[in-house]
């Protein structure tokens, strides 16, 4: 039950509740807050065939709609997708390319949809006052004019994108470019599209989602993972070089990405495409809504040897994530095959922004006693007719998101634009290898402060926001207006 439901069914008002405090705490003590309750990751064998989503062009339709997939067994249950069963097509463009698609509502509740990394009008961007009601279409158009890399699209309600997010409502989004393309980087079968989710789930495969409070104040997670809709997902591999572009797209499950076999992987790109160097790294932690593109390197592995995409323990995000390492999927040696794509030394250059001393700060608390939410932005809460910043149209700005007193962690991203990261201080204090390219979206964990550079150049009104779904859902959100 959401906070402001339970004051509502108790007749609170932001009055009352200033007088009622002690009725308040014993009321809220005898609910079930799921207390310490975090779900452990089912273990099992990996048995399934890893699923790939289907690829569009950027001129089609999608329908948010009812459906059904097997999930558990094969026994089919009722999820949300874009078409024929889970989560949406793969939509890939070029640069340069005008984007024509149709979204067609037949949910029975209304939807949207943001295309989450994109830099394009405020108009197309999905906000959440853009709702497509029930049984209506609208037409998203835009013309791409960004590097290549890897975005996705999803709902984006108030109070209701966490929901339909876990139920299904997702996709990836990639962008390529000519620059890209002379990389020679792995494709075809080679290119591996990876979105990571983890599901609450009944013993039939259904999903559940029904957060209790001291779930949307850590978020809400889930006790099974599944890789493009997959559970126990495989994939045979041949010993050679494969692209895997990486997607956390669950609500609120930080992931620590690492090999099995402790082998170092090349991280090329993150969520705004792809870096200035590959970064040999062994592991990498991944928040919501953040994306990864690396290279994996087969050749150095026999066949017959399964090796496991896995998440190892963290202890920097709070206490209800990072406490059990996991698998989550399983890559299958199966084949011999020689490899002549070269690692290249460089890769794609990252201009540096014009330096500035317009600098935001922005604090992430959690206030308990809040009759509207919990999370909160400098103090407030989502109000979908206020503007809470507004940014001059050309300008470079800083922002800093300080997290130096809160106790989970906050993926923060800003709708708009692409930024770079320029400082770490607290926590784990410093810029780590997949945050030395463009980027929209930032892990902020407790006890850190998080300083972003970007230039805004494109007018109206976005928002910025916490990617933990319960977090945004709970309010932490704001307006901001380019103008």
């Amino acid at each position: 039950m959401k906070r402001k439901v339970f004051l509502k069914t108790l007749g609170f008002g932001s009055a009352s509740l200033l007088t009622s405090s002690g009725i308040l705490s014993s009321c809220m003590s005898g609910m079930n807050h799921g207390d310490a309750v975090v779900p452990q990751v089912n273990a099992g064998l990996f048995i399934n065939p890893l699923k790939i989503p289907k690829t569009v062009s950027g001129n089609t339709s999608l329908v948010a709609q009812n459906t059904s997939e097997a999930l558990l067994s094969a026994s089919k249950v009722n999820v949300l997708g874009y078409g024929d069963g889970i989560l949406g097509p793969t939509i890939r463009v070029k640069k340069g390319d005008n984007v024509n698609i149709n979204l067609i509502n037949k949910l029975s509740d209304h939807s949207n949809i943001h295309w989450h990394g994109l830099k394009i009008p405020a108009d197309m961007d999905g906000h959440p006052d853009q709702m497509v009601m029930t049984n209506e279409t609208f037409n998203y158009k835009f013309s791409i004019n960004q590097q290549a890399g890897l975005n996705w699209y999803h709902p984006h309600l108030h109070e209701s994108t966490a929901e339909q997010v876990t139920q299904g409502l997702a996709g990836l989004f990639i962008v390529e470019s000519d620059q890209e393309k002379s990389l020679a980087l792995p494709s075809g079968e080679f290119e591996v599209p990876l979105i990571i989710q983890d599901k609450r789930m009944a013993s039939d495969g259904t999903i559940k989602y029904n957060p209790t409070m001291m779930e949307i104040m850590s978020g809400y997670l889930g006790e099974n993972i599944l890789v493009n809709g997959t559970h126990k997902p495989f994939l045979d591999v041949s010993t050679r070089f494969y692209r895997f572009r990486i997607l956390n797209g669950s609500s609120a499950r930080i992931y620590n990405l690492s090999l099995s076999n402790s082998a170092e992987f090349y991280v090329i790109g993150s969520d705004g495409g792809i870096l200035p160097l590959p970064e040999k790294v062994k592991n990498v932690i991944l928040g919501s809504g953040e994306r990864l593109d690396i290279l994996v390197d087969f050749s150095t592995m026999k066949v017959g040897e399964m090796v496991f995409l896995k998440s190892e323990t963290f202890f920097t995000m709070g206490n209800a994530q990072g406490n059990q390492p996991f698998e989550i999927m399983a890559f299958n040696v199966k084949r011999l095959e020689s490899d002549t794509f070269k690692l290249p030394n460089a890769l794609i250059p990252v201009p540096k922004l014009p330096s500035t001393s317009n600098k935001r700060v922005f604090t992430l608390i959690m206030d308990m006693m809040s009759s509207e939410g919990m999370h909160k932005i400098n103090g407030k809460v989502y109000k979908s007719g206020r503007i809470d910043e507004t940014v001059s149209l050309g300008s470079t700005e800083l922002w800093e998101f300080d997290n130096s007193t809160g106790d989970e962690a906050h993926p923060m991203h800003v709708h708009g634009v692409m930024f770079h990261v320029v400082s770490r201080t607290g926590g784990r204090n410093a810029i780590l290898p997949h945050e030395k390219g463009w980027k929209d979206t930032i892990l902020v964990a407790p006890g850190e402060k998080v300083q972003v550079s970007m230039t805004f150049e494109i007018k109206g009104k976005f928002v910025f926001h916490c990617h933990n779904l319960e977090h945004e859902d709970d309010g932490m959100m704001l307006n901001f207006e380019v103008k």
